[in-house]
């Protein structure tokens, strides 16, 4: 036995958890982390307020938050599964009757000290309710009609509560997520089969209805469609957005303009420069080498999450690993997808990145319940 192991076997439990984090997890995620503040420091004009001081504040309350989860073991999580979906439930209907209204949306409930974004805790809870519920049901019964229809209603309840905000964003990845989950733990391919037919049938009948007596869309939601098909018909309004992000992507080029000399950001032609749209900012200001840079981060960080999900024998600890990776990736690459046209304009931040309190530390204590995992798996 050499030096190290001994040490290991005999180190007090707590302080031998700590050993046993994945640690090079930890460090992308603070890696990650610091690039959204020099962006944030960068679009204020070479100031840490009042974004990027803020920020950090919360990533290190959100660092804080992941050890302490980290460390309680994964079974909890699994039992605490129920009631933290229904927290969250709860949540987003206190949000419903009492919520804050910003930017025409009603989605944060303020605390004083910050805005909670229960919409955001929805997404967590969601993957751990869902993870709990197959690791509690037998294989067998997982492609049954009545066992699908089941996970089906647990996904849509938040998703449409989330709609009514409205957040349309959140919903579509509320549904991805949840849907996704249930392919994962082994649902029958033929059930998101018939899903895809019917998206792809109604998606073309709602085209087929313009202009007849029986138009499905209102002509403003047309003209939003259009727009997103071509920016350039509408490039004052509501094409602006885009259009200012595709000036911001193309003006970095390879090595980009360098640290706070975007021209698009600093002239505040980029609109939502610290939130939706950072990732052009960061694009302009560090090109093409700095844009995939980012994007290998976050693929390593994924990596890390399904090596967590592969090596663990615990169903559970293996589905919510996956649930919340796969939350992750949607989160980026909806973004990301966003802002250089390739997707509609639904307001997801760049996670890790974009300011945000709710995103960060909801997105720090689901990497918790990742180490925890981790941590706990047999050895």
């Amino acid at each position: 036995m050499s030096y190290l192991e001994y040490a290991v076997k005999t180190t007090p439990t707590g302080i031998r958890k700590v050993l046993y984090m994945n640690w090079p997890l930890t460090l992308l995620l603070i890696s990650v982390a610091s690039a959204g503040f020099l962006m944030l420091y960068s679009v204020a004009g070479g100031s840490w307020s009042p974004w990027a001081e803020p920020q950090m504040e919360r990533f290190g309350l959100g660092l804080t938050v992941m050890f302490i989860v980290a460390l309680v073991p994964i079974w909890f999580w699994r039992n605490m599964s129920v009631v933290a979906y229904l927290v969250s439930l709860g949540l987003l209907l206190f949000v419903e009757l009492f919520g804050t209204i910003g930017m025409g949306a009603q989605r944060w409930i303020d605390l004083g000290f910050m805005r909670l974004q229960p919409s955001e805790l929805a997404k967590v809870t969601l993957v751990m309710l869902l993870a709990a519920y197959y690791d509690w049901l037998p294989s067998y019964k997982t492609s049954r009609p009545l066992w699908v229809l089941i996970p089906v209603v647990l996904i849509l309840i938040p998703t449409f509560m989330v709609l009514r905000q409205p957040d349309l964003g959140t919903a579509i990845l509320l549904l991805a997520a949840g849907g996704g989950l249930m392919f994962l733990a082994g649902v029958h391919w033929a059930y998101f089969a018939a899903v895809i037919a019917a998206g792809v049938g109604l998606v073309s009948t709602v085209f087929k209805s313009r202009g007849t007596d029986w138009q499905l869309l209102k002509d403003y939601q047309f003209r939003r469609i259009d727009t997103f098909l071509d920016p350039s018909t509408d490039p004052l309004g509501a094409g602006y957005h885009i259009t200012q992000s595709k000036i911001a992507l193309g003006s970095g080029g390879w090595n980009g303009r360098g640290f706070m000399q975007g021209t698009q950001s600093r002239l505040n032609f980029l609109p939502e420069k610290h939130t939706d749209f950072i990732f052009t900012t960061l694009a302009e200001e560090f090109g093409f080498v700095g844009g995939t840079t980012l994007l290998l981060l976050y693929g390593l960080i994924l990596i890390f999450c399904l090596v967590t999900a592969l090596s663990t024998k615990d169903r559970y600890s293996s589905l919510v690993t996956l649930g919340i990776s796969l939350n992750f990736f949607l989160f980026f690459a909806v973004n990301m997808s966003m802002v250089m046209g390739l997707a509609p304009v639904v307001g997801v931040p760049l996670p890790m990145v974009s300011y945000g309190g709710s995103a960060m530390l909801v997105l720090m204590a689901a990497f918790g319940i990742v180490q925890s995992a981790h941590i706990h798996r047999p050895r």
